[in-house]
C-alpha cells in the first residue's frame, strides 16, 4: 500500500504537476556552492568564537626545530631538532638530554644546570627559542579546500582545524572523521556529524584534537540527472546510509519534458576496478506504473532521459550525456 502511494506521489510530480514540484524542490534545494559558502561562513564565526585560550606555554616535542644560545659561549649555541625519541645533544655535555615534554623555559633551567653541575660554565645564560613547531601535527584530508598538516601550538578544536583548511568543498560528505592512535597502538576512530558541528554548534561535536590525529571528510555521493528533465544536475546522496533510486533522482530533477522517452531512460555507470562503462536501460514508465520495481542508483551514477528511440541517436546522445556531467550544477540540501 505504502509503495503504492509513493509511486503515485512521484508519478504526479513527475509528470501531472512539475511546475509544482520545481517551486518546491527549489525551496529544498539549492546549488551545493551557495549552502557550502554558507556551512563554511559559520564554521569560521563557531572556529573563532569557540577557540580555547591559551593554556601554560608551549611544550617541546619530537621534531620541533629550537635554537640553543648560552651567552658568550659561541660553541656551546647550535640550532637542533628534537629527535623522535624526544632528546637533543650538546657539544661538550656526553649524555642525550630529553627535551620533549619541557617548555623552553623549563629546558633552559636544564641545559644551565647541566652546564654547571658538570663545570663547563660557572653561571651560564641560557635561551631556548622555538624555530619551527613540528611535534603536534594535525592531518587534514578529504573534502576540504586546502588538505593540511596543521601544527598545534596549544589545544585545538576540530572547528578550528577545518576552518584553517578552508573551510568543506560543495562535494563534502554530511560527517567528518578523527582517527586516533591509541598508547596500545590501535587506531580508535570517531565520526562526527556536520549537522551538530555547523548547524547545531553543539559544543560536544567541536571536539578537541592531539597530535598526530587525522581528521577526514569523506566525500558526499552524487547522482547525476541528464537529458529531457526539467532541471539537469548533479545530486548530493545527503548520508552514506541514504538510498538514492531513479524516481527519486527524476523527481530533483523536476520532472520530465514533454518529449521525453521514459521507457527507453539509461543509468550510465563507470566501472572503475574493471576500466568500462556499463549501461542500464531502464524502463521509468513501468515503474511508474508499477509493473517493475524502482532501481537504486550509486555514487556517479548518470541517468539519462532520452527524448528520441533512435538507436543512432541514443548512442551520440548517451556520449553526449558522459560529457556534459562535469558543467552540471550540484545540487544538495539546505543544510547537512
Amino acid at each position: 500500500m505504502r509503495v503504492g502511494i509513493y509511486l503515485s506521489v512521484v508519478s504526479l510530480l513527475v509528470f501531472a504537476a512539475p511546475s509544482l514540484h520545481a517551486q518546491r524542490t527549489r525551496q529544498a534545494q539549492v546549488p551545493a556552492t551557495v549552502v557550502i559558502q554558507q556551512a563554511n561562513q559559520k564554521l569560521e564565526s563557531l572556529a573563532q568564537s569557540t577557540a580555547p585560550e591559551q593554556v601554560g606555554e608551549y611544550a617541546l616535542g619530537p621534531g620541533d626545530l629550537i635554537k640553543i644560545e648560552v651567552f658568550d659561549i659561541p660553541e656551546l649555541s647550535q640550532q637542533i631538532r628534537i629527535d623522535p625519541g624526544g632528546y637533543v645533544t650538546m657539544p661538550l655535555i656526553p649524555q642525550r638530554i630529553r627535551a620533549a615534554g619541557l617548555t623552553p623555559y623549563q629546558f633552559e633551567t636544564k641545559i644551565a644546570d647541566l652546564l654547571q653541575s658538570k663545570g663547563l660554565v660557572s653561571h651560564p645564560q641560557v635561551t631556548v627559542i622555538v624555530v619551527r613547531r613540528m611535534s603536534q601535527p594535525i592531518t587534514v584530508i578529504g573534502a576540504v579546500e586546502r588538505p593540511m598538516i596543521y601544527q598545534a601550538q596549544r589545544p585545538t578544536t576540530l572547528l578550528e582545524v577545518l576552518s584553517a583548511a578552508g573551510g568543506l568543498t560543495d562535494t563534502a560528505a554530511d560527517y567528518v572523521t578523527v582517527s586516533r592512535m591509541t598508547k596500545s597502538g590501535t587506531s580508535d576512530e570517531r565520526r562526527v556529524s556536520l549537522s551538530d558541528l555547523i548547524d547545531r554548534g553543539d559544543p560536544k561535536a567541536n571536539i578537541f584534537l592531539h597530535g598526530n590525529d587525522v581528521v577526514s571528510v569523506p566525500k558526499a555521493g552524487v547522482v547525476y540527472v541528464v537529458g529531457a528533465v526539467t532541471r539537469p544536475g548533479g545530486f548530493v546522496i545527503q548520508n552514506d546510509t541514504g538510498e538514492m533510486t531513479a524516481l527519486k533522482a527524476l523527481a530533483l530533477a523536476g520532472g520530465t519534458q514533454p518529449d521525453a522517452k521514459t521507457k527507453n531512460a539509461v543509468i550510465i555507470r563507470k566501472d572503475r576496478l574493471a576500466g568500462k562503462r556499463d549501461e542500464l536501460h531502464v524502463n521509468l514508465k513501468k515503474i511508474l506504473s508499477q509493473k517493475a520495481e524502482d532501481v537504486p542508483l550509486r555514487p556517479n551514477d548518470i541517468l539519462f532521459i532520452p527524448n528520441s528511440a533512435g538507436k543512432k541517436a541514443m548512442a551520440k546522445a548517451v556520449e553526449t550525456a558522459l560529457s556534459i556531467t562535469t558543467g552540471l550544477v550540484i545540487v544538495r540540501g539546505g543544510t547537512f
